[in-house]
């Protein structure tokens, strides 16, 4: 079986699902470009309406779970509006991101390199090194809950998890906003499919997450000749991931139905959510994890201009089991922990050698 790195950029994703813990029949080109493409300019990703679930009654939950349901089980991914968390703190997230990445030194931020911890491969990730697929053009940083002082480790030190100052306590108030949105969300998911809605009240109560700094530098000449992509065509590995919509262009997401990509470009202060794998074996493939990916603007005007993005992905704690959810027909996934399913799942990021298997 092929690896894909012999493929570089021009390699498909099925060279990888050997990796994956669930079915994943689509194939499709890691980065736009590669091979000739085809774009649903039709298709419009479904917006839902979550003051419909906090201020409109019995009624307006269950509007709110059957609309969301209904977007998640077909192209797995929906804008938010109602959300309540305040535009001015995703405008000023931006501006943050960029000090970040623009004025920490880079000796200070590879003091904080990537490494697994539990299930999550946690810290800093330099630019092209955010995987070992392809070479993305992207930094990231990887905060999970350790990192934030939420009152929970009386060990807790800042400098443990952050190079520097001010950084953890603006990004903080980010995460528990976040958090608040997680019941609501998972419960109208399985009010949808007819479980229990409170099943993983327990287990999504202070759960780990993986918060992300996303910093997509401007496209030099270099990189653009080179054919990379910004990031990779993938599936997260979550229940869901919590992304605020951005300014720059360029998230892709794949119609299963017609396999053509739709560029999606909500507009700013709204949340776009999308499923995982986790979601795709507990629901025993009812609601699919979808490719996405992120491709240079259309506009290359824009090239110069840096793109950033704050996205917050929900796990539970590695030694959880996820299975199959009552209800949902014979299982097609055997019970398992989630640091097994996790990373042998991302082991394709970062090698063979990451996956756990007890």
């Amino acid at each position: 079986m092929s690896t894909g790195q012999e493929h570089g950029i021009k390699a498909v994703n099925q060279e990888y699902t050997h990796h994956d813990q669930v079915k994943k029949d689509q194939t499709y080109h890691l980065v736009e470009g590669t091979e000739e493409e085809q774009f649903d300019e039709e298709t419009q990703i479904k917006t839902c309406d979550m003051s419909l679930f906090y201020h409109g009654g019995a009624e307006g939950k269950a509007q709110f779970a059957r609309e969301l349901g209904e977007a998640m089980e077909g192209i797995g991914f929906v804008i938010l509006e109602g959300h309540g968390v305040p535009m001015t703190w995703y405008e000023q997230a931006q501006e943050k991101v960029d000090e970040f990445f623009n004025t920490v030194p880079l000796e200070d931020r590879m003091k904080y390199e990537a490494h697994r911890f539990g299930s999550v491969n946690q810290g800093y990730f330099p630019i092209k090194e955010t995987s070992r697929m392809h070479p993305d053009l992207v930094e990231g940083w990887v905060f999970c809950r350790r990192a934030f002082n939420l009152g929970e480790n009386p060990e807790y030190k800042e400098e443990d998890y952050w190079p520097a100052e001010g950084y953890e306590p603006f990004f903080r108030q980010i995460v528990l906003a976040h958090e608040k949105l997680i019941h609501p969300l998972i419960q109208s998911i399985f009010t949808y499919l007819g479980c229990d809605p409170h099943l993983y009240d327990e287990k999504l109560t202070k759960t780990n997450f993986g918060f992300r700094l996303n910093y997509y530098p401007p496209i030099s000449k270099e990189d653009d000749e080179s054919g990379a992509g910004r990031m990779l065509g993938h599936e997260d590995v979550d229940f869901f991931t919590i992304l605020p919509a951005h300014g720059i262009d360029g998230l892709q997401v794949l119609n299963r139905e017609n396999m053509k990509w739709i560029r999606l470009n909500p507009p700013e202060g709204s949340i776009i959510l999308n499923t995982g794998d986790y979601m795709q074996m507990i629901t025993n493939d009812r609601l699919p994890s979808t490719p996405h990916r992120v491709s240079k603007p259309v506009n290359q005007q824009m090239y110069n201009t840096a793109r950033i993005s704050i996205p917050m992905a929900v796990y539970v704690w590695e030694d959880e089991m996820l299975e199959v959810l009552p209800g949902l027909g014979d299982p097609k996934y055997e019970p398992i922990s989630a640091v097994q399913f996790h990373t042998r799942t991302t082991s394709k990021y970062y090698g063979d050698d990451y996956a756990v298997d007890k």
